[in-house]
């Protein structure tokens, strides 16, 4: 299941992990205009960890994601 919310200056995109135990704790995924960031609860540590993607990051990864494994580069749009 995810939700999603449209914020002032974000998208606010939360993944909840409703398959078979063990469960993980709930994704936020907040887009920007000039980064990505990602926030999961670490429960071993208490501390929410957060992971930022530049826009170009997260086009590779949207690309890495229907592509068989290797090593590749993105061209540049022309």
């Amino acid at each position: 299941m995810f939700t999603i919310e449209h914020d002032f200056d974000a998208t606010v995109i939360t993944l909840v992990d409703e398959g078979a135990a063990p469960l993980q704790e709930d994704v936020t995924v907040q887009g920007f205009e000039d980064c990505v960031v990602l926030e999961q609860l670490d429960t071993r540590r208490d501390d929410v960890v957060r992971i930022t993607l530049s826009m170009a990051q997260v086009r590779e990864l949207a690309a890495a994601l229907n592509l068989p494994e290797g090593v590749y580069r993105l061209k540049p749009k022309s």
